[in-house]
């Protein structure tokens, strides 16, 4: 399988999933701003919507969107744990946060890194999110991960958009538990793995 990425982009969730599970995939770079590879072909035939992540599978067919990917990704090894069985209700658990961190949180960091945004904009998306935040951190209230001990692709997800704060200057401290989380999650191996891969850290 093939992850189309961009560093530190929205595809880092599902390459963390991929770590996690002890799956390989083969890495492929992505200019979001050219929409070019790093093979020089047109990403816009990989992926009509032109943004990433996107998932070549080894059927031929392409998977895109974050939430989808990951979900396909950790049923590939349910024995990881990171998404619960089909039919639990802790799956569909996963899924309404995944939602939620889709929709809430990701779409409003999102227009954040417009450089076209306004500063009054800015402040706006800024109190947004702190109206959405305090859900994570109730919900991060006396656990390691969103759903106890076990780490999930939900966690994945909220972790990288959430690691957006700090290149965007988002001050977060009001949310304790969320930073102890995004500290907790930063330590896994496999984070490490995807973000030095990634060429973010060394």
């Amino acid at each position: 399988m093939k992850l189309y990425y961009s560093p530190g982009a929205c595809s880092l969730s599902p390459h963390i999933v991929a770590k996690e599970a002890g799956i390989e995939l083969e890495l492929m770079k992505v200019d979001t701003g050219t929409k070019k590879m790093a093979d020089g072909g047109d990403f816009y035939q990989v992926n009509p919507k032109g943004y990433v992540p996107a998932l070549t599978l080894d059927s031929g067919d392409v998977l895109t969107e974050g939430p989808a990917i990951v979900q396909y990704l950790a049923d590939q090894k349910p024995q990881s744990g990171l998404v619960p069985k089909c039919g639990e209700m802790e799956r569909y658990r996963v899924q309404e946060m995944l939602g939620y961190v889709n929709s809430e949180i990701h779409k409003t960091y999102g227009a954040m890194f417009n450089p076209k945004i306004t500063p009054e904009q800015r402040e706006d998306r800024i109190a947004y999110l702190k109206k959405r935040y305090p859900l994570v951190e109730k919900q991060l209230e006396g656990r390691e991960y969103l759903y106890g001990s076990q780490f999930t692709v939900a966690d994945a997800y909220l972790y990288v958009v959430t690691n957006w704060a700090r290149h965007l200057k988002v001050d977060l401290s009001e949310f304790p538990n969320l930073l102890a989380f995004q500290k907790r999650v930063s330590a896994r191996p496999a984070v490490q793995a995807a973000l030095r891969a990634e060429g973010l850290i060394k």
